[in-house]
C-alpha cells in the first residue's frame, strides 16, 4: 500500500465536540499513541488568531505544539488546519522542522482561488500545504477542472475531497475523484474527508481506496478515533486501520490505536455525543450545515419530522449556511401553527369549573405513591389531568400532550386507553383534532427563553393559568435523577433530554417554575401531593 496514507483528525475535528479542550494529557497521549500506531499524518488541531491555552488544540503559532510533541517522529507528518480567511499569516514564522510540517487550508465552494493563494503564501514560508475543498459535492465537473488547474499552480502535497454534509453516495464520490484525477498533477496526493450523516463514511472511504487500488496516484484518507467529529462525525481510525491492514497490506499497529481509545477516548465518550443520528441524517439528506441541526436541537428539541419539514422548507443556499433568525422563523412557522382554540378553551373551562385540579406528571412517585394519590383524588373529587404520558391505574379526565414523541408513544403503547381518554394536544403536534381531542395553540402553553422551555409540567401549568384556574395540585413532579430510567414511572418513555445533564435540567426547571409562580395571572396556588425537587423555599 505504498500509495495510501492515513490521516487522523481526532484533535482537529474533535475540537468541535469539546470546544478544543482535550486537556494536555489527552493531546500528548493521543499524538503519542497515533505515532506508535504508525499513522502517516497526525492533524494536531487548528491555528487560530488568539493566544493558545494549555490543554487546547487551538494553537496560535507552531511553537505552541512543542510541549505536546513529546517524542517527535520524523516518519510522521504533523499538520494543523486553518480557515482560509480566519488566520493572519503574519503570525506564522518560517518552517523550522521542530513542530508542525504542514498546514491544511480549508476553503468553501466558490473560494478556491482565494484559498489557493493562502496556500501559496504558506508554501513560501517552507511548510507543506494540504488543501481541503469544503462541500466538494457542490462542484460541477467544470468547477472541479478549474479547482485542479488552480491547485496545480501551487503544487501542494495534497488536495482533499470533503463530504461536508455527509450527503455523498458512491457515484458522487467517483464523479468527483475521476475529474480531479484527470486534471490534478500526478505528484499531488488526492485525499478524502468524509462525514457519517448517512452511515456511509467508512463505506465511502473503502470505495475511495479501492478506486485508486491500481493507480499510480498517491491518496490520503481521513479518519478519527471513534469517529470523533462535529455532528455525525467521521470515518473511524480503528476501522480504517483494520481494513488497510487486512486488505491493503497496511503496516499499522492496531493495538496502539485501541490503547488510545481505552486510555483517552472513553472519558469523552461518556460526556459528549457525536456520530450518526436521525437529525444528522436529515442534515445529510438536504446538504444542510450542522449548526442548523444543533440550533433546532438545543433551542427547541425539534422532533425529526418537524426538523425535516423545517430544513426542506429552506432554499438550498440557506441550508448550506446558518442564519439563526431565518431558522427561528421557519421553526415558528411549523411549531407555532395557528389554530382557533376558542371552543376548546370554553369546553375546558366548563369541565374544570369548581373542580379541584390534579396534574399527574410521569415521575416515578406517580406509581410508587399511587395509593396516596388515589386517596387524594377521592377525597377532593379531583379532575385528573395526565401530563405527557398515560400511566396504568389512573382514570384520567384528560391527558395533556406537548411533545410529538410522547404523543406517538402513548398512541402506540396504551391501546384502548389512548382512544378512550380525552386529550389536550398542542398545535405543534397536530392542528386537526382526532377522536376525543382538543387542540390548543402552541403559544398558549409555551414561554421561550430556556433550552428546555417545553417541559410538559411547566407547559401544563401555563395552560391552567390561561384557562383561568386559580389552584392546582401536582403529583409525580419529582425532578430528574442521575439516570434517565430512574426518573420515570415508565422507564421506556422516549427521552426528551439528549445531553444527560440532569442536575442542570433540574435547576433549569426550577427556574421556569419560579418564573411561572412570579408571573402567573391566575394560577398562583400550587400544592404538592408527592415529594418534589421543586417544592422548596426558593420556589415558594
Amino acid at each position: 500500500m505504498n500509495n495510501i496514507q492515513l490521516l487522523d483528525c481526532t484533535l482537529r475535528d474533535g475540537a468541535y465536540i469539546v470546544d478544543s479542550h482535550f486537556g494536555k494529557p489527552a493531546i500528548c497521549g493521543i499524538i503519542n499513541k497515533l505515532q506508535d500506531a504508525g499513522i502517516d499524518v497526525i492533524e494536531c488541531g487548528w491555528l487560530k488568531n488568539k493566544e493558545h491555552e494549555e490543554g487546547s488544540s487551538f494553537f496560535h503559532v507552531p511553537d505552541d505544539l512543542k510541549p505536546y510533541l513529546i517524542s517527535r517522529n520524523n516518519n510522521v507528518t504533523y499538520t494543523v488546519m486553518i480557515d482560509w480567511d480566519r488566520y493572519d499569516l503574519d503570525y506564522l514564522p518560517n518552517y523550522d522542522g521542530k513542530s508542525i510540517d504542514a498546514i491544511r487550508v480549508v476553503f468553501p465552494h466558490g473560494r478556491h482561488v482565494e484559498g489557493v493563494e493562502v496556500g501559496r503564501k504558506i508554501r513560501g514560508k517552507g511548510y507543506k500545504v494540504f488543501f481541503q475543498a469544503a462541500n466538494t459535492l457542490a462542484y460541477s465537473d467544470e468547477d472541479l477542472k478549474a479547482l485542479a488547474e488552480e491547485v496545480n499552480k501551487v503544487k501542494p502535497a495534497a488536495l482533499s475531497v470533503v463530504d461536508t454534509f455527509g450527503a455523498m453516495y458512491e457515484e458522487d464520490l467517483f464523479r468527483i475523484v475521476s475529474v480531479l484525477d484527470k486534471y490534478l498533477l500526478p505528484e499531488i496526493k488526492l485525499g478524502f474527508h468524509s462525514h457519517n450523516n448517512q452511515s456511509l463514511s467508512f463505506a465511502l472511504t473503502i470505495a475511495f481506496i479501492k478506486y485508486f487500488k491500481d493507480s499510480s496516484r498517491s491518496i490520503m484518507a481521513d479518519s478519527s478515533l471513534c469517529g470523533m467529529g462535529r455532528g455525525a462525525g467521521n470515518a473511524t481510525t480503528e476501522l480504517a486501520v483494520s481494513y488497510l491492514n487486512r486488505k491493503c497490506g497496511g503496516h499499522y499497529n492496531i493495538d496502539a490505536v485501541l490503547d488510545a481509545i481505552d486510555i483517552y477516548m472513553g472519558w469523552f465518550q461518556e460526556r459528549y455525543r457525536w456520530g450518526y443520528s436521525t437529525p444528522y441524517f436529515i442534515a445529510g439528506l438536504y446538504c444542510c450545515h450542522v449548526n442548523n441541526i444543533a440550533y433546532l436541537l438545543n433551542n427547541h428539541r425539534t422532533n425529526a419530522r418537524d426538523m425535516r419539514n423545517i430544513i426542506s422548507s429552506m432554499n438550498p443556499e440557506d441550508r448550506r449556511k446558518y442564519d439563526y433568525d431565518l431558522l427561528e422563523q421557519k421553526y415558528l412557522d411549523i411549531a407555532g401553527r395557528k389554530v382557533d382554540d376558542s371552543a376548546a378553551k370554553e369546553e375546558l373551562q366548563e369541565a374544570f369549573a369548581g373542580r379541584d385540579i390534579l396534574l399527574i406528571a410521569p415521575g416515578k412517585s406517580s406509581l410508587s405513591e399511587q395509593g396516596r394519590i388515589k386517596a387524594y383524588i377521592r377525597q377532593n373529587n379531583s379532575a385528573v389531568i395526565g401530563v405527557n404520558a398515560i400511566l396504568p391505574g389512573y382514570d384520567y379526565d384528560y391527558v395533556f400532550f406537548v411533545n410529538p414523541a410522547r404523543y406517538e408513544y402513548a398512541r402506540e403503547t396504551s391501546g384502548d386507553a389512548f382512544g378512550n381518554v380525552k386529550k389536550i394536544v398542542l398545535s405543534n403536534i397536530k392542528t386537526s383534532p382526532g377522536n376525543n381531542e382538543l387542540i390548543i395553540a402552541y403559544d398558549h402553553a409555551i414561554k421561550q427563553g430556556w433550552p428546555h422551555f417545553d417541559n410538559a409540567m411547566i407547559c401544563c401549568l401555563r395552560l391552567m393559568d390561561w384557562l383561568g384556574i386559580k389552584k392546582v395540585s401536582s403529583a409525580g413532579f419529582d425532578g430528574f435523577r442521575t439516570k434517565y430510567n430512574e426518573s420515570y414511572a415508565d422507564p421506556y418513555l422516549p427521552s426528551l433530554n439528549p445531553d444527560n445533564k440532569w442536575d442542570e435540567l433540574n435547576e433549569e426547571i426550577k427556574g421556569m417554575f419560579m418564573d411561572f409562580k412570579l408571573k402567573a395571572e391566575n394560577c398562583r396556588d400550587i400544592e404538592f401531593v408527592t415529594d418534589s425537587y421543586f417544592n422548596s423555599e426558593e420556589c415558594a
